[in-house]
């Protein structure tokens, strides 16, 4: 390993160090430390993106087509599968170990010469922060023309809701999440989602259910953002086939424009559609409708319905609204043999609900539990208590990750079908192990 690895290693290790949901600094705090850092990249036309379940999916989208446009564009998500580096990637490449540790030595020199109204709070910032304002210096570093963020954890408190003046803002489906952040109600969701929004600056989001969208319609009257809901009926002729799905997008003055997304997850219809009604909406004359048909049609989102080797899918779905999604994109998969399913969470989501949707769902004859390696990860005999509940199908506890892919994924048929969800964190650890050396 060489010293710049090491050095890489070690940043990681002290970001990773800092608590990842306590001690959040208040947004006065945080537009504080961006301007001590000069408000990086805040000259750039800036994309903000929030929402419960595919804020990155939309992301991406979006800088797929910047990318056939030929538009320099940067891109903030989270979480990361493997790699921290992952999080912040400029014309479609994530930062590299050079890149990454420039930002982050940046951000270290100025914490510790801090303005004095800082320096009296004691202030660090969270590890998201920390994230974020590397990725504000890494995109003004590519002087990228557009930076597309997506918010960590709601939306009006969310560190990246610091920048100040937007080009566009994207809210995506509101569901049930964090809710111990972000209330019990979807209204109360909505609210924090729609903090995002800035005078004059348009937002797009899905009109599918009432009370969300009067939620969003009305925090828009309040600060004068002017609204573009996609309403169902806008997306038609959607037709699903073996790895892509077809659609037809009502846009503004021109026709219905067909699309073509490169996964079998159906879910992704309306995360592409949000992509296309947003970057219509940015009127620059390099994003044609054929510019945007073919930034769609390349995009490729690591795990969501990704299939990582032949018949083994893997999604993140973590919540009971993305876990839906999933078993909606399950039933639409032809199989020929039996369909396995391999599941985990983090002990800080609403899991019952999810357990006893895949549990009642009567699609998968086997079910394979494993605990994440994270310390979040919900302990495997709490896993096992929540399915053994439900009958009908073989659930198998595994003690390791190794021993539960070796047998669900390397032992299968031919014909059978092994989805393996609940976590983007179970992802990652799955991205890992593939990349693996393997031993004769």
């Amino acid at each position: 390993m060489n010293t710049r690895t090491c050095i890489y290693e070690e940043a990681e290790r002290y970001i990773n160090s800092i608590p990842k949901f306590t001690g959040k600094s208040s947004m006065k705090e945080t537009v504080r430390f961006l301007k001590h850092l000069g408000n990086p990249a805040q000259e750039c036309k800036i994309i903000h993106v929030a929402g419960t379940n595919g804020k990155g999916s939309v992301c991406a989208y979006l800088c797929s087509v910047f990318q056939e446009a030929g538009i320099h564009a940067g891109m903030f998500t989270s979480p990361h599968l493997v790699t921290m580096r992952e999080r912040f990637a400029a014309e479609g490449k994530m930062a590299t170990e050079e890149e990454f540790l420039e930002a982050y030595h940046t951000v270290r020199e100025k914490l510790s010469a801090l303005p004095p109204e800082l320096a009296q709070a004691s202030y660090h910032p969270s590890f998201f922060e920390f994230l974020f304002f590397m990725a504000m210096l890494f995109f003004e570093k590519k002087n990228v023309e557009y930076v597309v963020l997506e918010t960590g954890l709601g939306g009006r408190l969310d560190a990246t809701n610091a920048v100040q003046h937007k080009e566009l803002c994207v809210i995506t489906s509101i569901g049930y999440d964090h809710m111990e952040y972000l209330g019990d109600t979807l209204p109360s969701i909505a609210y924090e989602k729609a903090g995002i929004m800035r005078a004059g600056v348009p937002v797009v989001y899905p009109d599918r259910c009432s009370e969300v969208t009067e939620q969003i319609e009305a925090c828009a009257a309040e600060v004068g953002a002017k609204t573009f809901p996609l309403q169902k009926q806008a997306i038609k002729e959607i037709k699903i086939r073996n790895k892509t799905i077809d659609f037809s997008l009502h846009i503004n003055y021109y026709d219905y424009i067909g699309f073509t997304v490169v996964t079998p997850a159906v879910y992704q219809v309306e995360n592409a559609a949000l992509a296309v009604r947003a970057a219509f909406l940015l009127q620059d004359e390099r994003i044609t409708s054929s510019v945007m048909q073919a930034g769609i049609r390349k995009m490729v989102w690591e795990g969501r319905m990704e299939e990582v080797l032949p018949h083994v899918y893997v999604d993140g779905a973590h919540n009971i609204d993305g876990i839906q999604a999933f078993l909606e994109t399950v039933r639409s998969h032809p199989c020929q043999g039996k369909r396995k399913l391999l599941y985990s969470v983090v002990r800080d989501k609403k899991y019952q609900a999810a357990i006893e949707a895949l549990a009642l769902s009567g699609l998968f004859e086997t079910i394979g539990l494993v605990a994440l390696t994270d310390e979040r990860g919900l302990p495997l005999m709490k896993l096992e208590d929540s399915y053994r509940r439900y009958t009908g199908f073989s659930c198998k506890a595994y003690k390791n990750l190794d021993r539960a892919f070796c047998e669900l994924v390397l032992d299968k048929d031919d014909e059978d079908m092994v989805y393996i969800v609940g976590s983007l964190y179970l992802v990652g650890e799955i991205k890992a192990l593939l990349r693996r050396p393997r031993r004769d």
